[in-house]
């Protein structure tokens, strides 16, 4: 068995029989975060959207939590005090490592780009992300994507915040994950270029893509234009929808 839970945004839930892995934690409630864009998008307060009424029950099952960076839409204050008080395990980038445990968490593993370790029985290894297009991606900092393969389920690539990159391309091309999770939303502020793939590299990236892509990221933060629905209609006008996974905040894929 091999589930997938969308939570909100970057968060989701990989449950298997015996390991529920939680993947960027923001836990927090509708509104608490300011804005991330005031011009370019409406200025809405973040997370624009409550988390779905089943996440509970979900989160009591957790084992392990995988953090691609500090970002406060992919570990939030509330994530922070909810993995202390459950004294998670949490694996992330060595260049958070330390960050983190000032925090308070539990980090028991962290990786460096194209390093391979055990994980869970199985292997992880640390890919490299590039977060936003041009300049912004030095003021984004360092972002940490991860692929996986646990003991007789399908490979899974988490891409976190990047753009289409020739790391990107080689997973894609070589390790042939058969699910992806691609962060989908076209992020912006309002002022520089995309901070994550835009329009033509999720294109990209669905066409080389040999496994099954679920898109995330979308409809929780208000810097994110690209709709569920907008996607779906760009997916269909070049025959790609069969490639991907849209899933709605609370909805789990089962695989």
């Amino acid at each position: 068995m091999l589930q997938i839970h969308q939570i909100r945004n970057a968060t989701i839930i990989i449950e298997t029989e015996k390991d529920v892995i939680l993947v960027d934690p923001m836990l927090g409630n509708q509104g608490i975060m300011p804005p991330f864009t005031l011009f370019r998008h409406k200025a809405i307060k973040n997370p624009t959207v409550p988390l779905p009424k089943n996440t509970h029950s979900i989160l009591n099952r957790v084992t392990h939590c995988l953090i691609t960076h500090q970002h406060p839409d992919h570990i939030d204050s509330t994530a922070v005090k909810f993995l202390i008080k459950n004294n998670i395990p949490v694996t992330c980038s060595t260049k958070d490592e330390d960050a983190f445990k000032q925090r308070g968490l539990n980090v028991i593993q962290s990786l460096k780009y194209w390093e391979k370790q055990p994980f869970l029985g199985g292997e992880i290894e640390g890919i490299p992300a590039k977060h936003g297009y041009g300049f912004v991606a030095k003021l984004m900092g360092n972002v940490l994507g991860f692929h996986i393969k646990l003991p007789n389920q399908k490979s899974i690539y988490l891409s976190s915040d990047t753009i289409y990159t020739d790391a990107v391309h080689k997973v894609l091309e070589e390790y042939k994950p058969e699910i992806s999770v691609l962060a989908s939303g076209a992020a912006q502020f309002d002022v520089f270029k995309n901070l994550i793939m835009n329009v033509d590299d999720i294109i990209k990236f669905v066409r080389n893509s040999s496994g099954l892509v679920i898109a995330n990221h979308m409809e929780a933060i208000n810097h994110c234009p690209l709709t569920r629905k907008k996607l779906k209609e760009i997916l269909i006008q070049n025959n790609l929808e069969k490639k991907v996974a849209i899933p709605e905040d609370g909805e789990s894929i089962i695989l």
